[in-house]
């Protein structure tokens, strides 16, 4: 008889942990799990669950911000948690979850409903929290809750992070990588690679592209990656770089400083923007050099993984999941963190040495299939489905 398991996430967009929770949904053994998906609104990641007949609706899932501790955040929150614990026990009814699986620390509807139906409680936890500290100590008291009965973490480095001076979590705590489903890739001939080169980057087959995928944000590390090549651009006048993806929503305002620090340092003629794209396999394929500055450490780095399955040298900050997917002078080279001149010293090393651009990129696709793929990473799950439900 099939577990029906109770998924929610935080958003509806295609980005890491959109790309994350849709891969490992759609692999899971349907015969065993049917999975129904909470989601907070429409969007292509909506979209894409469908696509694989996987069952979503669209609910309130308790997400804590900043704002919240207002008096119209409060307001909201309760109104939210209202209406979403009303959906969710409906759902309940009709489902009899076995299961509640929360993806991301983001959602707080889901041990909430889980606590009051004394259903089973799985945190997959995305996030390295340090600041604020009050969020860091709420967090770090919700996860040890007697009624989340298992926490999975997308690295040791974030486990490490949750665990450190608390043996109650410890004790229900592991970690599980990433994966990314290595079939699924698409393969693009050399005339559709320079084509994209031609059509998007404005760069001839002998140019080199620099390229960082992922949100324009505070920590993402854009401004720190120009700044770097920046200092490297008249000695390396046939490099390029590009940047791919969008601010968040409402915060627009990032995008707008890049470009203006992009015109100071008047390099509009060197740098591109390109908003999201679904279709990113082909514009790793167009790449060179994948650079993964994060100023903040990653919970993991997706990133680098995808960056590295298309065959691409990756330079990455020294800190976070990053530490544990590239590996230094094997897949690409690791840089102290939010240090301009150390990420031009390594774009250096790599401009300049085509032999190792390529052993790195053909090491870092042996890499990926062998530690972080997604089949690997849906079975382990499904070992802790299978503990869980049948505890």
């Amino acid at each position: 008889m099939k577990s029906n398991i109770l998924f929610l996430h935080q958003s509806a967009e295609l980005y890491g942990s959109d790309k994350t929770i849709l891969m490992f949904i759609s692999n899971l053994d349907k015969s065993k799990y049917e999975p129904i998906v909470i989601l907070p609104f429409e969007g292509p990641l909506k979209d894409e669950l469908e696509k694989n007949n996987i069952k979503v609706i669209i609910s309130p899932v308790l997400k804590l911000y900043r704002k919240m501790m207002t008096p119209k955040g409060l307001v909201k929150f309760f109104k939210e948690y209202r209406q979403g614990l009303k959906q969710l026990e409906e759902l309940h009814k009709q489902y009899d979850f076995k299961l509640v699986y929360s993806h991301t620390l983001a959602v707080l509807i889901g041990i909430l409903f889980a606590q009051k139906k004394k259903i089973k409680h799985l945190w997959h936890v995305q996030e390295i929290l340090a600041k604020p500290i009050i969020i860091n100590k709420l967090f770090k008291w919700i996860l040890a809750w007697n009624s989340n009965h298992k926490v999975i973490y997308d690295s040791e480095e974030t486990m490490n992070f949750w665990i450190e001076g608390n043996q109650k979590l410890a004790a229900k705590s592991d970690f599980i990588w990433n994966g990314l489903d290595v079939s699924q890739k698409p393969q693009y001939s050399e005339q559709d690679i320079n084509a994209v080169r031609k059509e998007f980057l404005q760069v001839s087959k002998e140019q080199i592209v620099i390229g960082l995928v992922g949100r324009i944000n505070s920590w993402k590390g854009q401004q720190l990656l120009l700044k770097a090549f920046h200092l490297i651009a008249d000695k390396f006048p046939q490099t390029q770089l590009v940047f791919i993806g969008s601010a968040p929503p409402n915060q627009e305002f990032f995008e707008l400083d890049l470009k203006a620090k992009i015109s100071e340092f008047q390099l509009n003629q060197r740098v591109t923007i390109i908003p999201f794209r679904e279709d990113i396999w082909k514009f790793w394929e167009a790449i060179d050099i994948a650079v993964v500055p994060s100023t903040e450490p990653e919970p993991f780095g997706m990133v680098a993984i995808e960056a590295m399955l298309a065959k691409k040298p990756v330079i990455a900050a020294n800190h976070g999941g990053l530490t544990e997917i590239v590996l230094p002078e094997e897949t690409g080279l690791l840089f102290e963190p939010r240090n301009s001149e150390k990420l031009a010293e390594a774009l250096t090393i790599l401009i300049s040495d085509a032999d190792k651009r390529t052993s790195f990129g053909l090491k870092g696709r042996e890499r990926v299939h062998l530690h972080f793929s997604l089949e690997k990473h849906v079975s382990q799950f499904e070992a802790v489905f299978e503990s869980l439900i049948g505890s």
